[in-house]
């Protein structure tokens, strides 16, 4: 006969994140744009979530002291979403100005008006041919403005 305690052979219920929804995604909210990308590795679900356009307006605009107008959420939307104006406009004007977007700084209303200016000029370059319009491509293009200069 064997005895038998309970306590030892018991499993215990172990804690999960992926059962717990709403802790991953504040988790995930904390992370920077190439974190997440990362983690969007792991799993199916946290893919899924790192996919969200939701977790992306929060991760492009939690520098933002003051509320957007909704009118912007529309234009982001139309312009390819909140993921693509990450990685083409706030990615590089953070790391132009010499910051990392986990630095919790407000940003200045000029810096969310370039970011957002940088978006749509990159989405006309790309609607138009990549500014091919009768001439050098790399003339036209302000997407210059994204890269660093040595001066």
């Amino acid at each position: 006969m064997h005895n038998r305690i309970p306590e030892r052979n018991e499993k215990r219920r172990k804690f999960l994140i992926n059962d717990h929804l709403d802790i991953l995604i504040e988790i995930l909210k904390r992370l920077d744009g190439p974190s997440i990308g990362v983690a969007a590795c792991v799993c199916h679900l946290w893919c899924t979530i790192a996919r969200s356009e939701s977790l992306w307006e929060h991760l492009c605009f939690r520098h933002v002291r003051s509320p957007l107008p909704s009118s912007v959420k529309s234009v982001v939307a139309a312009l390819g979403g909140y993921k693509r104006l990450y990685m083409v406009s706030i990615r590089p004007v953070l790391s132009r100005l010499g910051y990392s977007d986990l630095v919790r700084r407000v940003w200045t209303q000029d810096e969310v008006q370039l970011s957002l200016s940088l978006f749509c000029v990159d989405y006309y370059e790309r609607l138009t041919g990549s500014g091919r319009i009768g001439g050098d491509a790399s003339a036209l293009s302000l997407m210059f403005l994204c890269n660093t200069v040595n001066v």
